[in-house]
């Protein structure tokens, strides 16, 4: 057997072993369900819980964005789990909405490590969102050209007479006028003061 044949038959060897290793080392997962995912009803949670010292673990839940850090219990487990159902989740009992789902590890040495599954989608009672299309480019369209043309203005019209306009001549014999008004009627008045003495 030629030492190329032989390398062949080592490879599924030294990849059942690194598996192994990396097993034994542990590197906890939640498999399922997934970021983003849309959840209705009772969802089947899948991952990994086995790593060196483990102890016991834990499947939480809390809404998304929730300042206070609150977490509810989902389920607890004794054993570790490779790659299988870590806890099922009845969502039907929460309200619709944005949450995330912890794998929370106890260690031998009091310790814990954390798995965050994040913005996962309960849509029991409310539809579920289609996702936006992305928008289409738009294309520039040109811009329409524009020619200007001068316009010439039109030539002004002369007014008409203003019929309310005095002139100087209207001014003056108004004036005349109210002058003799005034002395006739000084002149009655006097005649009128003289008769009732006499």
């Amino acid at each position: 057997m030629t030492r190329i044949g032989k390398l062949l038959l080592l490879i599924p060897f030294l990849a059942a072993v690194a598996g192994g290793s990396v097993a034994a080392q542990g590197l906890p997962a939640i498999i399922s369900p997934q970021q983003g995912e849309v959840l209705q009803g009772v969802v089947t949670i899948r991952g990994s819980s086995t790593i060196t010292g483990f102890q016991s673990s834990e499947v939480d839940f809390a809404y998304t964005g929730d300042p206070s850090g609150t977490w509810f219990l989902i389920s607890q487990s004794s054993q570790p789990v490779d790659s299988n159902t870590l806890a099922t989740w009845d969502t039907t009992s929460i309200t619709d909405g944005n949450y995330n789902l912890r794998l929370r590890i106890y260690l031998n040495d009091g310790t814990h490590l954390d798995v965050i599954g994040s913005n996962l989608r309960v849509r029991n009672y409310t539809p579920v969102e289609t996702p936006t299309p992305a928008p289409t480019a738009i294309k520039p369209t040109l811009a329409p050209t524009y020619t200007l043309t001068p316009t010439p203005f039109p030539s002004p019209t002369p007014l008409p007479v203003n019929p309310a306009v005095l002139t100087p001549a209207d001014i003056s014999t108004s004036l005349a006028y109210g002058g003799l008004g005034a002395v006739v009627l000084i002149i009655i008045v006097g005649i009128y003061f003289w008769l009732r003495r006499n």
